[in-house]
């Protein structure tokens, strides 16, 4: 899953994701190093209150299970490692 900073929908599908799915997941949230009080971009990634920060969004995949990715180019490797989590035996 990837996400970015601002609304909460990253959250609830954690949260889902949690109490729904068995399968391993892996995510990344986008805008961790925007500055806090400028809006960037659209209005998807204004950060209207602490749970819509990168880092309030990332502590929600990782209460939930999800394996955080440090950078997009991490995904794979973070889907790995999630999958490993889960027992899978992986070269």
């Amino acid at each position: 899953m990837i996400g970015e900073i601002g609304g909460n929908a990253e959250a609830e599908a954690a949260r889902w994701i949690k109490a729904n799915c068995t399968k391993p997941v892996a995510g990344f949230i986008a805008g961790a190093t925007a500055p806090a009080g400028r809006r960037m971009g659209h209005a998807g990634a204004i950060v209207g209150g602490a749970e819509d920060t990168a880092a309030a969004k990332i502590k929600v995949f990782q209460e939930c299970g999800i394996e955080v990715a440090a950078t997009p180019s991490d995904m794979a490797d973070a889907l790995i490692r999630a999958a490993q989590r889960q027992g899978a035996k992986l070269a």
